[in-house]
């Protein structure tokens, strides 16, 4: 029996630009092909297109999909994915291009080529490319993310991509039952963090903005617009919050693409309910409108890069009775993370004060710690474990978890490696 190699493009101790490579002798497909959205975008590592056989892709983020139109300069290699995510990503990767002041390999063209390109895949259905057979399980993360589940040479190796096991308003978690496994590449994000229990979080946010709207403030909450956006918005309206909510930039037509695939919802009636309690802001107007009187602004960049937020915290910021509530991971060195730790934003490039209340809450869509650990105690099997997607020490910290408290193999791999399986 012939072997298949795994290799290691990108993502690979840090949060970003995730590309992983699959390959047997007759046949090669990746797993992913990312941006890394610091000041300047970075990509994976270089891989030939006329190599690649199919790519699987495991949702939107654009750390996830960001540089995949550089594979249709010419070819039209064939793209696995779901209707949803190809929806979010033509959104998400447009976008990309049109707020770019960096160059990027790539144009609208080319999108639109990769979306051409799309072959759209239900949740467990059999696969196959070559001698690679996958399907693709419900990932949690974000509506429409999948975990791909490859089997070729009498292996079964599983990309668990960005995933959460616990169940939220928008979503069902990822259930992880997947029998006997010899490899897992397994995201790390927060391996050494816990995160908050969903009721208690939802409740102090939530009173967290009716105190701030009470008082006679704004609550800004800059929140990514996939997934994010949407969950927050859900979040209010089933805890009754009385008072506007607006919702604006890209969450808004988000908010859209997922009315149309109810499928991917885990209570497609309750976010409906939330959508149409929320007040869209469709342009300049409503903006000033929306800060008029105190209500909570939900609105991109989840880290304060850019997007409407920028506008409104230049306004919000300026008053102690205003809130700035950031409920998305804060990478270092993102405006975001400036604010949370020295209470300083830009704002038309001036380093200001922000004199509005900071907090942090931790609504993420990815495992925490506690169950990072548990979903790779429940694999069946003695896979090997390959540990990305994860900055500051966190690769290499669970790795160290995986081989010491689970008698695992388990590598925290660097970018440019292959291991033979």
């Amino acid at each position: 029996m012939s072997e298949t190699q795994i290799g290691f493009l990108g993502g690979t101790r840090e949060v970003g630009r995730i590309a992983i490579t699959v390959k047997t002798q007759k046949t090669q497909v990746l797993l992913d092909y990312g941006a890394m959205l610091d000041r300047e975008p970075g990509f994976p590592r270089h891989i030939p297109p006329k190599e690649v056989d199919a790519i699987l892709l495991s949702h939107s983020h654009l750390d996830h999909s960001g540089a995949l139109p550089i594979f249709y300069m010419k070819g039209k290699i064939p793209l696995y994915t779901n209707r949803m995510t190809t929806e979010l990503n033509q959104l998400l990767i447009a976008d990309f291009i049109h707020l770019s002041s960096y160059y990027l390999p790539f144009e609208y063209l080319e999108l639109k080529t990769m979306t051409n390109s799309s072959k759209f895949v239900d949740f467990d259905t059999p696969q196959q490319v070559g001698d690679i057979a996958f399907q693709f399980k419900n990932a949690g993360h974000i509506p429409g993310s999948v975990q791909p589940l490859i089997e070729t040479q009498g292996k079964r190796i599983l990309f668990t991509g960005d995933y959460n096991t616990t169940d939220t308003r928008l979503l069902e978690g990822a259930k992880m039952n997947y029998g006997d496994l010899d490899v897992v590449i397994t995201e790390s994000t927060y391996a050494t963090e816990e995160h908050t229990k969903r009721p208690e979080l939802e409740k102090s946010f939530t009173d967290a903005c009716t105190d701030i709207v009470e008082h006679g403030g704004t609550a800004l909450v800059p929140a990514f617009g996939v997934g994010r956006s949407q969950e927050l918005m859900n979040v209010l309206s089933a805890h009754h919050f009385e008072y506007p909510v607006y919702i604006d930039g890209m969450a808004r037509e988000v908010s859209r693409i997922m009315m149309s695939y109810p499928e991917f919802l885990k209570d497609p009636r309750s976010f409906a309910d939330a959508v149409h309690g929320t007040n869209w802001v469709e342009g300049w107007r409503d903006r000033r409108r929306a800060l008029k009187a105190p209500a909570v602004i939900i609105t991109p960049a989840g880290m304060l890069k850019g997007g409407p937020a920028m506008f409104y915290i230049s306004k919000v910021g300026k008053k102690a009775g205003n809130a700035v509530f950031l409920v998305s991971y804060q990478i270092p060195g993102t405006p975001g993370k400036e604010l949370l730790e020295k209470g300083v934003c830009t704002i038309d490039g001036k380093m200001r004060k922000i004199k509005a209340k900071v907090r942090h809450f931790d609504f993420s869509s990815h495992c925490g710690s506690s169950e990072l650990k548990e979903a790779v105690k429940r694999i069946g099997g003695n896979p090997k474990v390959y540990v990305v997607h994860g900055a500051e020490g966190n690769c290499e910290y669970f790795a160290k978890y995986v081989r010491e408290e689970l008698g695992l193999e388990a590598v925290a791999p660097r970018t440019g490696d292959t291991f033979k399986v």
